[in-house]
């Protein structure tokens, strides 16, 4: 059980309806609904009416309704005495789908432990949907994900742009693809080099299908997120796309084991690093710190600037 999913029956009963309530919580119904839905299924009781005119509080969840304000009241008795305790012992867990360790995650969990020695800080590998739903949940912090220019995020997380990139072959030096200044969709389907795709669910996996058109090379290999797929462009196994600030400055890249090419038909395309987290509900602290380490670090001269915030 957790507390968000009281404030969100709160919020129900309140505001007389679950529209009404998933609009002021900015998360979507279907979002909302499934919450209290978990809920209900640990009380083993219906605390929602649901009819086709809309949800609104059953009778038991009524019933259960000074139980459910005397546990909010006293967590927010405890967070107020708590104040900046949250640093000493707080635990703050950070999704990733990787394209963001070499520019910032590591530089930012670094800085971060100098000030913040006793939070530890759980870094958890995921696509993107799988932060976002956990994002939701609460069961993570922070979250850093991808996503391409005119894409929609949801509404019921705060969104902060961080990076702004383009699209790059990466490949390794001796490749016969790295003699070109640019590398187009046809040098990728040609079979020359095996292509390294992202499985399906990863924001370059869904750009290499619209460049290839739908069309598949020769040969290739489907694996999980931007580290693996550089380690196996730099054992040989064939080249990669990936967004040009994942590749640039990474060990692999500095060592001289991959380097990068401009794409030639993905020019245009920009891809958008973001530091995400939930809208409702208070936010501790450290998370706080480490949401705002991100932003200062992706400001720094050394990486591209944004605008913060969608």
């Amino acid at each position: 059980m957790r507390i968000e999913q009281l404030e969100y029956i709160a919020a129900v009963t309140r505001l007389g309806s679950l529209r009404r309530a998933a609009e002021e919580l900015h998360l979507s119904q279907p979002a909302l609904s499934e919450t209290v839905r978990n809920l209900e299924r640990e009380l083993g009781v219906d605390l929602l009416e649901r009819k086709r005119s809309g949800a609104t509080i059953s009778a038991e969840g009524r019933e259960l309704l000074p139980h459910i304000a005397g546990v909010i009241e006293a967590v927010d008795r405890l967070r107020g005495a708590a104040g900046d305790q949250h640093r000493v012992s707080r635990m703050i867990r950070l999704g990733t789908v990787n394209t963001a360790t070499v520019p910032l995650l590591i530089p930012a969990v670094r800085e971060f432990r100098a000030t913040h020695p006793a939070t530890q800080v759980e870094v958890v590998g995921a696509q993107q949907a799988e932060i976002h739903r956990a994002l939701l949940e609460g069961s993570f912090d922070l979250g850093l994900v991808n996503c391409l220019q005119g894409d929609d995020v949801p509404p019921a997380l705060e969104t902060t742009v961080l990076l702004r990139g383009r699209p790059v072959v990466c490949l390794r030096p001796d490749s016969p693809l790295a003699a070109r200044p640019t590398v187009s969709a046809a040098d990728l389907l040609d079979g020359r080099e095996p292509l390294i795709v992202m499985r399906s669910g990863y924001l370059m996996h869904r750009f290499i299908h619209r460049l290839l058109a739908g069309r598949t090379p020769s040969f290739s290999y489907s694996t999980d997120g931007a580290e693996m797929g550089k380690l196996m462009v730099a054992e040989g196994l064939g080249v990669t796309v990936l967004p040009d600030f994942s590749v640039i400055g990474d060990p692999l890249e500095r060592g001289g084991a991959i380097t990068h090419r401009t794409l030639a038909d993905g020019e245009a395309t920009e891809v958008l690093l973001m530091v995400q987290r939930r809208r409702s509900g208070s936010v501790p602290r450290a998370v706080r710190d480490l949401h705002e380490l991100f932003v200062r670090r992706a400001e720094t001269p050394a990486t591209p600037r944004a605008p913060r915030g969608l």
